[in-house]
């Protein structure tokens, strides 16, 4: 049997390494200002963030949940409003509409870029509807022009959960730009990841920019004077200057991971592994028993790869052999949110959603990091297919 070299799900040492130097020099800078929270490093990250956004105004807060919770806060969702989002996402996507008293609408996701399908949106719109918030799921963006014409249509804010999608594009649009407001996670698992938990909210609406401003900070303006009742949603300088240093290296990232993705492409096929890219209207499943999935690219514009998710119906093998060979893997996902059981009271069953009740079963997350070389992603191919052999 050949050689498998061990291959971690990600690697935060190897980015780390590239640019020690920098992120210690901007962590002495915040310690001999000892000014720790706002001030000129998240300022600073706040306008370089909405400039590589396409957009005018850019939020810093404590987390992409709260970037969440405070852009519903900031369009007025109240108890008793219903909120249309996907079922297959992280738990924050819905846990934050539920968080403000409202009622997250779930509608079933386009099987194969796993971001909600605009087909069904109207459906599930009710006089309680408020807003949509589609979800750019693992660096893809979801189809943005229907979903912007059916919220005109009705009246409705669309919030871009972009946790996972910074700098990806849709038809030449940044994520985020789009709808009103866009939210962003710079958890350490991100593209863009900080050392810590961190967020920002984007847009190019001044009135809900400021409305946002106010919201992370208990609604002071000025201080100690409150307009409105808001929370301490606030990102620590800290983060912020580490940062500003990844942000210059973000688009090299994500040219390796994009080159990363092409490679398993053509090592999948060298090796066998029949993989299709079947077009939205078809179920993504292997038409054997022989094959994979690999992710389909919608050929809206830049997909970022935040991870890179192949469908197997064979994944507990797949799986037991990237464990035997100490290959990172992740299933993201495994219960889709109409079915966790805090939700058991919004009354979906099994079957409500098959598209993404499917995902869950057959999604598999592999390394896709920039740093990853050739040899390790062979690696990776050669123990999948010892799965298929």
């Amino acid at each position: 049997m050949p050689y498998i070299q061990s291959v971690p799900l990600l690697d935060l040492k190897a980015q780390y390494a590239t640019i020690r130097d920098e992120v210690r020099a901007a962590i002495d800078r915040v310690a001999e200002a000892q000014w720790f929270i706002g001030g000129p490093e998240v300022e600073g990250l706040e306008r370089e963030v909405a400039d590589y956004s396409q957009c005018r105004f850019g939020i810093g807060v404590s987390s992409g949940t709260d970037a969440l919770i405070v852009s519903l806060m900031a369009i007025g969702i109240r108890p008793g409003d219903e909120v249309i989002t996907t079922p297959y996402s992280f738990f924050a996507t819905a846990g934050c509409v539920a968080r403000v008293g409202a009622r997250p609408v779930f509608v079933d996701i386009d099987p194969a870029t796993f971001d909600i399908d605009p087909a069904g949106i109207e459906a599930a719109i009710t006089d309680r509807t408020r807003a949509i918030i589609p979800v750019h799921l693992y660096g893809q963006m979801a189809d943005m022009d229907p979903i912007m014409e059916i919220a005109g249509r009705h009246g409705l804010y669309v919030i871009e959960d972009a946790a996972q999608a910074i700098g990806s594009e849709y038809q030449g649009r940044r994520a985020g730009s789009i709808g009103r407001l866009g939210c962003f996670s710079f958890f350490p698992s991100k593209n863009l990841g900080g050392f810590g938990d961190g967020g920002m909210v984007v847009s190019n609406d001044p009135d809900l920019a400021h409305r946002v401003k106010l919201l992370r900070n208990h609604g002071a303006e000025p201080k100690y004077y409150h307009k409105i009742i808001g929370g301490n949603f606030r990102l620590d300088a800290l983060q912020a200057a580490v940062l500003r240093i990844k942000l210059k290296y973000l688009d090299g990232w994500t040219a390796g991971r994009q080159r990363n993705a092409d490679r398993y492409r053509r090592l999948s096929a060298e090796a066998g592994l029949i993989s299709h890219a079947i077009p939205n209207t078809q179920y993504p499943v292997p038409k054997t028993q022989d094959a994979i999935v690999l992710p389909h690219d919608a050929g809206f514009g830049r997909h970022i790869y935040n991870q890179f998710i192949i469908r197997t119906t064979r994944r507990d093998a797949v799986m037991a052999r990237l464990k035997e060979h100490k290959i990172g893997h992740e299933i993201y996902y495994p219960v889709p949110l109409h079915l966790q059981e805090c939700f058991a009271d919004l009354g979906y069953r099994a079957g409500d959603l098959p598209a993404s009740e499917s995902a869950a079963r057959e999604t598999l997350a592999l390394p896709i990091y920039p740093e990853l070389t050739e040899a390790m992603q062979a690696g990776v191919v050669a123990a999948i297919g010892e799965a298929y052999a």
